[in-house]
């Protein structure tokens, strides 16, 4: 069997949509799928570390790293600078893993330029009241802050007739098989499958 190269996967959600736990349990259910490891100017947060979450950068390196054209895409989010190195990316695909790229939609505009095969999904909440009370149920921030988020997540939602697919995580398992269910499709597709089996073709042909 013939290697096939992986497929990169962007992944957009407004905050508080569950992307980061149905990315997370995607992961664990299909170890040969990888996420892509950001770098951010953004400070650590209890329990994340470095090169795991992020890469934490100070802001000089990071323009460091525009400068020399190693980012495939960035953004400020918040007052942070957020990016994605084209090198470690391409790498990871060249190992035949599928790689998940969790960005926005700025960012998702930017990738789809530069890697136009790129495979693109969007996960919505199922209501505006399911996502505040997501938010509100973290604890962490005032009712300002949660007002500014939900602006922020319907700007953000606007975007998702951008992107290939779009799942609606309203029961989680269902949002979960929903995407494993993208994933498998795909690795069905012409090409993918023309990597992986091309002696078992020929021979089925001879």
């Amino acid at each position: 069997m013939n290697h096939s190269t992986g497929t990169l996967y962007i992944v957009s959600a407004p905050s508080g949509a569950g992307k980061t736990s149905l990315v997370k349990a995607l992961i664990d259910a299909q170890p040969n799928i990888r996420v892509s490891v950001s770098h951010t100017t953004r400070a650590m947060r209890p329990g994340e570390a470095d090169g795991v979450n992020y890469h934490f950068v100070d802001r000089a390196e990071f323009v460091r790293m525009i400068e020399h054209g190693d980012f495939l895409e960035q953004a400020e989010v918040f007052g942070n600078l957020y990016g994605t190195s084209q090198s470690a990316l391409q790498r990871t695909l060249d190992e035949g893993h599928d790689l998940i790229l969790e960005i926005d939609w700025q960012g998702a505009q930017q990738v789809r330029k530069l890697m136009p095969a790129a495979r693109s999904i969007f996960i919505l909440p199922p209501t505006q009241q399911a996502l505040r009370q997501r938010l509100t149920n973290r604890g962490q921030d005032s009712d300002e802050i949660i007002d500014g988020r939900m602006r922020e997540a319907v700007s953000e939602m606007s975007h998702y007739n951008e992107y290939d697919f779009v799942v609606i995580n309203d029961d989680f398992a269902t949002a979960l098989e929903d995407l494993k269910a993208i994933f498998r499709a795909n690795k069905l597709q012409l090409d993918q499958q023309q990597g992986r089996f091309n002696e078992l073709l020929s021979q089925l042909l001879a």
